[in-house]
C-alpha cells in the first residue's frame, strides 16, 4: 500500500504548500489564478502528502472535447514555457526522492486517468524537475528541451559582461551612446509590448492566441514581482519592450522584444542589459540570482541568446505516445504556436 495519498487543492492550499524557493513563478498562486481565469478548461491543483507533510506538487488543466481529453502542464497559447510538477521528498537520500517520485507519477496518472487512449498529455517539466523516468516507465515518451540561464549571483557585472561575445558587448555599448530611456511602465506598458508582439506576428502570419487578458491579470496579480522594461526614443516613441517576471530566484524573459533596432543599433541587447542590472543591483530583486532567455530551441533565436554566454539547461516534455495521439498532438501545436519568443535581433 502506498504511504502517499494524492489530494486536489484549493489555491490558497496550494499557496500555503508550495516551497519559498526552488520553484518557477509559473507555479505561483499569483500565475496560477491568471490561468484558470482565462484558460477555456478545468484546472486541478494537485498535492501529494505523507501524513501531513507534502512531498510533490503538480498543477493541471484539462479541457474536453468531443474525441476525448487533453491534459496539459503548463496549457498552451499562453506562452508558459514550463511548470509540471515540484518535488519537495522529506529526505535528501536519492532513494527517497525516487521512491516518491515514482509513488507521484503513479498516483497521478491513476488520478488523471490519463492512461487512456483517448487522452492526450503533454508537460513541459520545469529545469527543478530532473527525473522524468517514473512518467517513461508508464509508457509515455520524454524527450529534453533546453533553455538558456544565465547564472548572475554574487558576480560584478563586469564578469558578467566578460562572459559576452564581444558582438554583444559591443551593441549594448554603441546603444548606450544613443538617447534612449528604458523605464518599467507598468500596465500601460504591458499593453504596449503585447500589441508590438501581436502585430509582429500578423507581419509574418503566424497565429499568436495568447489573449491580452491573460497577460493583464498575470501582470496585476504579480505586482512588483513583474517589470515591464519600455524602450523609448528621444521623441517618447516605442521602440521596444519585454515583460519580465521574477520568481524568488529567477527572472524571466517571458514576452516582448519582437522589434528592437533604432539608428542601425540593437535595442534588445541593451534592454536585456538592463534586466541584468537591475538583478544585480536592486535591492528589492536581493534574492534573485539567475536570468532565464527561455528558450533555446529553434536555431535562429538560439544564434542570439548564446552570445550571453548562459548556461545551456535541459528540461523535459513528457507526452503521450500512439498512432491515436497524432491528431491530437497537431491541435495542441497549433494551439501553442508562438510559445517561444520572436528572434530579438
Amino acid at each position: 500500500m502506498s504511504q502517499l495519498r494524492i489530494e486536489t487543492l484549493s489555491l490558497d492550499e496550494w499557496g500555503a504548500a508550495l516551497p519559498s524557493s526552488g520553484t518557477e513563478v509559473f507555479h505561483t498562486p499569483a500565475v496560477l489564478a491568471a490561468i484558470d481565469e482565462h484558460f477555456d478548461g478545468e484546472m486541478h491543483l494537485f498535492g501529494v502528502f505523507k501524513g501531513q507533510e507534502p512531498v510533490a506538487l503538480f498543477p493541471t488543466f484539462v479541457r474536453r472535447n468531443p474525441l476525448g481529453r487533453v491534459v496539459v502542464s503548463p496549457p498552451p497559447s499562453m506562452a508558459i514555457p514550463y511548470i509540471g510538477p515540484v518535488m519537495m521528498p522529506n529526505s535528501p537520500k536519492q532513494s527517497a526522492y525516487e521512491s516518491v517520485n515514482r509513488e507521484f507519477a503513479d498516483l497521478v496518472v491513476e488520478e488523471l486517468g490519463i492512461r487512456s487512449n483517448r487522452t492526450f498529455v503533454r508537460l513541459l517539466c520545469s529545469p527543478a524537475y530532473l527525473d522524468p523516468r517514473p512518467f517513461e516507465w508508464t509508457g509515455f515518451a520524454v524527450k529534453p528541451s533546453f533553455t538558456y540561464r544565465l547564472d548572475l549571483g554574487g558576480r560584478s557585472l563586469d564578469e558578467i559582461q566578460a562572459q559576452f561575445s564581444s558582438s554583444l558587448r559591443r551593441e549594448i555599448r554603441q546603444a548606450r551612446e544613443l538617447d534612449i530611456t528604458i523605464a518599467d511602465e507598468g500596465l500601460d506598458g504591458a499593453r504596449v509590448v503585447y500589441d508590438d508582439v501581436v502585430s509582429r506576428y500578423d507581419e509574418q502570419d503566424e497565429p499568436f492566441g495568447m489573449p491580452w487578458e491573460f497577460v493583464e491579470s498575470l501582470v496585476e496579480n504579480l505586482g512588483d514581482r513583474c517589470r515591464v522594461y519600455v524602450a523609448r526614443d528621444p521623441d517618447g516613441e516605442y521602440l521596444s519592450g519585454m515583460i519580465v517576471p521574477f520568481s524568488a530566484e529567477v527572472g524571466y524573459f517571458w514576452l516582448g522584444g519582437a522589434r528592437g533596432e533604432y539608428d542601425g543599433v540593437s535595442i534588445n541587447s541593451l534592454l536585456h542589459w538592463t534586466i541584468i542590472e537591475d538583478i544585480v543591483e536592486d535591492e528589492a530583486l536581493a534574492s534573485v540570482t539567475k536570468y532565464d532567455l527561455v528558450g533555446a530551441n529553434t536555431e535562429r533565436l538560439c544564434n542570439y541568446k548564446s552570445k550571453f554566454g548562459g548556461e545551456l539547461v535541459p528540461y523535459y516534455v513528457v507526452e503521450s505516445t500512439g498512432v491515436g495521439m497524432n491528431l491530437a498532438k497537431r491541435t495542441y501545436q497549433l494551439l501553442n504556436k508562438g510559445s517561444e519568443r520572436i528572434a530579438t535581433k
